[in-house]
């Protein structure tokens, strides 16, 4: 059993990641750094190697960046007193200084929310570029044996309509003109950042690349939505939807997304991988149905409201998902279904944020 890490909740996703059948010795001793690491993903990152060293004694010594030092000792509250967490608050797109062995990097440092996409496009990028630089400038520096890269489907850009499952190399167009493109331009670019050190330096250098990831950490004020729906039935309110909700999307859940970095880790020879729960792919509609019908106690009820004025508001693409057989290929597999995915997610909510 691990020491009480967190909620309930997301111990049991960590259990549930750590029972993996992968080669975790291959840590032990290790330093490892996080960056982002208050992040949903990255936190999760974090709590597996404190998990591993509660289970399996490993001796992993994390890392933690953050640029927000307030937020993150909200979020690891007592667990920033173990002697095995160093937390370094500092802005990743500044020089990184930091004595000792550094073996291992989990890059997820980067502006996710559209809404910082939009307000500040140019911290988004640097984030991608500059920080990319900085960190596998340390790589080099420290002798790394691995340098993870947390990119997003963002990277293909604007695909043929017909095409149903995104492969790693199907890559569309993207107007690099449109401030937008902030975000996607910058994950491609640190892809590239990373191929370029693979080559020149012999940095191994994997890129999960995530799609619509939800559970335990994503903030209620988001954007996305699911966390729009989550926020909406934590609080007891109907969902409203401005569109019909007939696109659909494959939505994977925390736990598994983060088994799946560690998948690739260990076992992807190739650099790219997409990170996705084909399995779990359904219209926004849909998802709203399952946020719903998770606390069906609150009778909520959801509302459709479609107006001209929302024309151009919503991306326009009926399917976005990824083909995974690549990381399938790997061993991985995804346990977690939208009906249990969405009850966890409210239940964490339920057990942390402040009551109503």
């Amino acid at each position: 059993m691990i020491d009480k890490l967190q909620s309930g909740i997301i111990d049991e996703d960590i259990e549930r990641i750590i029972a993996e059948d992968l080669p975790w010795s291959n840590l032990a001793g290790m330093t490892v750094l996080v960056t982002g690491a208050s992040g949903m993903i990255p936190s999760y990152v974090v709590y597996t190697m404190l998990g591993l060293n509660d289970t399996m004694d490993l001796g992993i010594h994390i890392l933690a960046l953050v640029r927000n030092k307030a937020k993150a000792e909200k979020i690891f509250g007592d667990l920033l007193q173990r002697d095995d967490i160093t937390l370094i608050a500092q802005d990743v797109t500044l020089p990184l200084s930091i004595d000792g062995p550094v073996d291992y990097i989990f890059h997820g440092a980067s502006a996710a929310r559209p809404s910082e996409h939009k307000a500040a496009p140019t911290s988004t990028i640097r984030a991608n570029l500059v920080g990319t630089f900085n960190l596998l400038d340390l790589a080099v520096e420290k002798k790394s044996r691995s340098f993870i890269l947390m990119s997003s489907s963002e990277v293909y850009g604007k695909v043929e309509d017909s095409l149903s499952g995104i492969t790693e190399n199907d890559y569309g167009y993207l107007d690099c003109l449109n401030p937008r493109s902030c975000y996607s331009e910058g994950k491609r670019a640190a892809e590239t950042i990373c191929a370029s050190f693979h080559a020149q330096y012999g940095i191994d250098c994997k890129t999960p690349r995530f799609a619509h990831v939800y559970g335990p950490g994503m903030g209620l004020t988001d954007g996305r939505v699911q966390a729009d729906f989550a926020a909406n039935v934590y609080r007891s309110e109907d969902i409203v939807m401005k569109s019909d909700g007939s696109s659909q999307r494959a939505y994977t859940y925390v736990g598994d997304a983060v088994a799946g970095i560690f998948y690739i880790l260990f076992k992807g020879e190739d650099m790219a991988y997409n990170v996705a729960d084909s399995g779990n792919v359904i219209s926004i509609r849909q998802l709203a149905e399952a946020f719903i019908a998770s606390r069906p106690e609150k009778k909520l009820k959801l509302v459709i409201e479609i107006n001209n004025k929302n024309a151009g508001m919503f991306n326009p693409a009926k399917f976005i998902g990824l083909d995974n057989s690549k990381l399938l290929s790997l061993g991985w597999k995804p346990s977690i279904s939208i009906t249990e995915g969405t009850r966890r997610m409210i239940s964490y909510l339920e057990q942390t944020q402040p009551s109503f």
